[in-house]
Protein backbone atom coordinates (compact mmCIF):
# COMPACT_ATOMS: atom_id res chain seq x y z
CA UNK A 1 0.00 0.00 0.00
CA UNK A 2 2.53 2.03 1.03
CA UNK A 3 4.29 1.60 -2.72
CA UNK A 4 1.09 2.11 -4.20
CA UNK A 5 0.73 5.65 -2.72
CA UNK A 6 4.31 6.55 -3.95
CA UNK A 7 3.52 5.42 -6.92
CA UNK A 8 0.15 7.31 -7.47
CA UNK A 9 2.28 10.44 -5.88
CA UNK A 10 4.50 10.75 -7.99
CA UNK A 11 2.44 10.13 -10.98
CA UNK A 12 0.20 13.11 -10.34
CA UNK A 13 2.36 15.44 -9.09
CA UNK A 14 3.96 16.21 -12.94
CA UNK A 15 6.47 19.25 -12.96
CA UNK A 16 6.11 21.69 -15.63
CA UNK A 17 9.18 24.36 -16.67
CA UNK A 18 10.08 26.74 -18.75
CA UNK A 19 12.87 28.50 -19.95
CA UNK A 20 13.99 31.22 -17.58
CA UNK A 21 14.44 34.72 -19.11
CA UNK A 22 15.70 37.68 -17.62
CA UNK A 23 13.98 40.93 -18.41
CA UNK A 24 15.38 44.14 -17.79
CA UNK A 25 13.32 46.26 -15.27
CA UNK A 26 14.64 49.94 -16.45
CA UNK A 27 13.58 51.71 -20.07
CA UNK A 28 16.98 52.24 -20.15
CA UNK A 29 17.74 48.91 -20.68
CA UNK A 30 15.13 46.90 -22.32
CA UNK A 31 13.55 50.01 -24.43
CA UNK A 32 9.99 49.71 -23.61
CA UNK A 33 8.88 53.34 -22.99
CA UNK A 34 12.30 54.39 -23.61
CA UNK A 35 11.84 57.62 -24.98
CA UNK A 36 9.01 58.23 -21.67
CA UNK A 37 11.13 57.58 -19.21
CA UNK A 38 13.71 60.15 -20.62
CA UNK A 39 11.11 62.87 -20.87
CA UNK A 40 10.69 61.95 -17.47
CA UNK A 41 14.24 62.43 -16.19
CA UNK A 42 14.46 65.27 -18.41
CA UNK A 43 11.75 67.00 -17.20
CA UNK A 44 12.75 66.18 -13.48
CA UNK A 45 16.31 68.33 -13.98
CA UNK A 46 14.52 70.43 -15.86
CA UNK A 47 12.48 71.52 -12.77
CA UNK A 48 15.04 71.23 -10.32
CA UNK A 49 16.91 73.98 -12.10
CA UNK A 50 14.18 75.98 -12.38
CA UNK A 51 13.36 75.42 -8.86
CA UNK A 52 17.03 76.64 -7.73
CA UNK A 53 17.20 79.35 -9.89
CA UNK A 54 13.56 80.91 -8.62
CA UNK A 55 14.83 80.00 -5.27
CA UNK A 56 18.16 82.34 -6.17
CA UNK A 57 16.25 84.79 -7.57
CA UNK A 58 13.84 85.08 -4.82
CA UNK A 59 16.86 85.54 -2.38
CA UNK A 60 17.96 88.48 -4.47
CA UNK A 61 14.10 90.00 -4.34
CA UNK A 62 14.20 89.61 -0.80
CA UNK A 63 17.45 91.43 0.10
CA UNK A 64 16.28 94.25 -2.16
CA UNK A 65 13.36 94.76 -0.18
CA UNK A 66 14.99 94.71 2.84
CA UNK A 67 17.59 97.61 1.47
CA UNK A 68 14.68 99.20 0.21
CA UNK A 69 13.09 99.10 3.28
CA UNK A 70 16.22 100.77 5.75
CA UNK A 71 15.63 103.84 7.47
CA UNK A 72 17.87 105.56 5.21
CA UNK A 73 16.56 104.29 2.20
CA UNK A 74 12.96 105.83 3.02
CA UNK A 75 14.39 109.13 4.17
CA UNK A 76 16.71 109.47 0.93
CA UNK A 77 13.46 108.61 -1.12
CA UNK A 78 11.58 111.25 0.92
CA UNK A 79 14.25 113.44 0.95
CA UNK A 80 14.22 113.21 -3.09
CA UNK A 81 10.41 113.48 -3.60
CA UNK A 82 10.29 116.77 -2.07
CA UNK A 83 13.41 118.05 -3.57
CA UNK A 84 11.60 117.25 -7.24
CA UNK A 85 8.37 118.56 -6.06
CA UNK A 86 10.19 121.81 -4.53
CA UNK A 87 11.80 122.25 -7.50
CA UNK A 88 8.59 121.90 -9.88
CA UNK A 89 6.80 124.04 -7.85
CA UNK A 90 10.03 126.70 -8.50
CA UNK A 91 10.05 126.28 -12.03
CA UNK A 92 6.54 126.21 -12.22
CA UNK A 93 6.39 129.56 -10.61
CA UNK A 94 9.02 131.41 -12.38
CA UNK A 95 6.96 130.09 -15.47
CA UNK A 96 3.90 131.38 -14.24
CA UNK A 97 5.35 134.95 -12.74
CA UNK A 98 2.42 137.57 -13.54
CA UNK A 99 4.30 139.95 -10.53
CA UNK A 100 6.86 139.83 -13.68
CA UNK A 101 5.77 138.65 -16.86
CA UNK A 102 7.95 138.29 -19.53
CA UNK A 103 7.56 139.87 -23.00
CA UNK A 104 8.17 139.40 -26.54
CA UNK A 105 11.31 141.51 -26.00
CA UNK A 106 12.51 140.67 -22.57
CA UNK A 107 11.83 137.36 -22.31
CA UNK A 108 11.52 135.19 -18.81
CA UNK A 109 14.19 131.99 -19.42
CA UNK A 110 15.83 129.03 -17.41
CA UNK A 111 17.68 126.54 -17.59
CA UNK A 112 18.11 123.41 -15.50
CA UNK A 113 20.32 120.43 -15.66
CA UNK A 114 18.93 117.20 -13.98
CA UNK A 115 20.24 114.26 -13.69
CA UNK A 116 21.86 114.61 -16.91
CA UNK A 117 18.91 116.01 -18.67
CA UNK A 118 18.15 119.39 -19.87
CA UNK A 119 15.00 121.23 -18.84
CA UNK A 120 14.96 124.76 -20.49
CA UNK A 121 11.70 127.31 -19.88
CA UNK A 122 10.93 130.72 -21.79
CA UNK A 123 7.79 132.99 -21.05
CA UNK A 124 7.61 135.47 -23.36
CA UNK A 125 4.10 136.44 -22.38
CA UNK A 126 2.59 135.14 -25.18
CA UNK A 127 3.41 131.68 -24.72
CA UNK A 128 5.55 129.82 -22.76
CA UNK A 129 7.54 126.71 -23.75
CA UNK A 130 8.98 124.02 -22.07
CA UNK A 131 11.92 122.06 -23.15
CA UNK A 132 13.28 118.81 -22.12
CA UNK A 133 16.23 116.95 -23.63
CA UNK A 134 17.51 113.65 -23.06
CA UNK A 135 21.19 113.11 -22.82
CA UNK A 136 23.02 109.86 -23.31
CA UNK A 137 26.54 109.87 -22.69
CA UNK A 138 26.93 113.55 -23.95
CA UNK A 139 25.04 112.70 -26.90
CA UNK A 140 21.52 114.15 -27.59
CA UNK A 141 18.73 111.18 -27.55
CA UNK A 142 15.79 113.26 -27.50
CA UNK A 143 13.96 117.14 -27.15
CA UNK A 144 10.40 117.34 -26.13
CA UNK A 145 8.75 120.11 -26.56
CA UNK A 146 5.27 121.81 -24.81
CA UNK A 147 3.89 125.22 -25.86
CA UNK A 148 1.69 126.53 -23.55
CA UNK A 149 -0.65 129.94 -24.69
CA UNK A 150 -0.17 131.90 -21.29
CA UNK A 151 -3.79 133.17 -21.16
CA UNK A 152 -4.88 129.75 -21.18
CA UNK A 153 -4.67 129.27 -17.28
CA UNK A 154 -6.58 132.49 -16.13
CA UNK A 155 -3.33 134.45 -15.46
CA UNK A 156 -3.60 138.21 -16.53
CA UNK A 157 -1.06 140.97 -16.98
CA UNK A 158 -2.66 144.07 -17.85
CA UNK A 159 -6.08 143.10 -19.34
CA UNK A 160 -7.50 141.98 -16.07
CA UNK A 161 -7.88 145.92 -14.72
CA UNK A 162 -10.06 146.15 -17.68
CA UNK A 163 -12.00 143.66 -17.78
Amino acid sequence: MRKNLIITLLIVTTSNATELVHKFGSPSFSGINQSAHYLTIDEQERTRKDALAQKAQDALDEAQREADNTTLAKFLRNLESRIYSTLAKDISESLFDYTNPGTLEDPVTGEIWLEGNRIIWTNNGVSITLVVEEWLDGVLISTTTIEIPVGAFGGCFSDCATG
